[in-house]
């Protein structure tokens, strides 16, 4: 049902800012999960030790803000996304992940107002409109930085998203395009189309829009509850459940 993807491969996509869902060459080798041991101290052990051979700076915790990094442009320590000293815009740095962006510890359970302040203080700083003045590479770093917390944002805020995420940094690869082998979901599905398609009136659109929203909070819980517990298996199935409603609950949306 779903493979963890190699460390290698894992720190490659990061530089290069792709999400490691969909390769487009040859299948990555494979890591079994053991369930003797903690779900990613395997990964993280070779991940650090890929670090260290290719001189990578090493993970910063959560708490220390901006860390140890130094500005590019004033060499001030702890410089985040941008440096607080000289308000330079930094590199991308791939090791900072996307919880790290809006100072969150990684979890699933994120609220919608702990993103959106945290994104437009952001977007203040980053956007590449308020850097046009600055030097063509400040405005490089501008521009992936911006687009960066544009997609963390789009990625934390959603429910499914989020989820896939998740899995992702734990090296778990889901195959999205992969179909359910269930009949009474598959059943309810079609129902739920036809009622959508039946609809004549905005009333009965949002009640059925809410019946899928309650769905996708249900799968979303059981994804977290897998997910806490190291259960990779239950945790994927959930998102591919998640997965169905979300598409159901765009229908309804589309139409209304």
């Amino acid at each position: 049902m779903w493979r963890r993807a190699g460390p290698i491969r894992l720190r490659l996509a990061e530089i290069a800012g792709r999400r490691v869902r969909r390769p487009l060459g040859p299948p990555a080798p494979t890591e079994t999960f053991s369930a003797s041991a903690p779900a990613s101290s395997s990964l993280h052990h070779s991940l650090g030790t890929f670090r260290d051979s290719i001189g990578a700076p090493p993970s910063r915790s959560l708490s220390t803000g901006g860390g140890g990094r130094e500005c590019w442009s004033c060499g001030a320590k702890g410089a985040f996304l941008s440096c607080g000293s000289c308000r330079s815009v930094q590199p991308v740095d791939p090791a900072v992940d996307y919880f790290r962006i809006f100072g969150l510890d990684r979890g699933y359970n994120i609220k919608d107002n702990s993103l959106e302040g945290k994104y437009k203080d952001w977007q203040k700083k980053l956007h590449p409109d308020l850097v046009h003045s600055k030097s063509e590479k400040e405005r490089a770093f501008a521009a992936e930085q911006s687009a960066r917390v544009i997609d963390a944002y789009r990625t934390l805020s959603k429910p499914l998203p989020r989820a896939l995420y998740m899995l992702e940094l734990e090296g778990v690869h889901v195959d999205e395009e992969k179909t359910i082998n269930d009949p009474g979901l598959l059943m309810e599905m079609m129902d739920i189309r036809e009622a959508v398609s039946e609809a004549c009136d905005s009333q009965t659109l949002e009640k059925i829009q809410s019946q899928m929203k309650r769905k996708l909070e249900t799968w979303s819980k059981s994804f977290e509850e897998a997910f806490n517990k190291g259960d990779f298996n239950r945790a994927v199935e959930a998102t591919q459940r998640m997965r169905y409603y979300e598409r159901a609950m765009e229908e309804t949306v589309k139409k209304l």
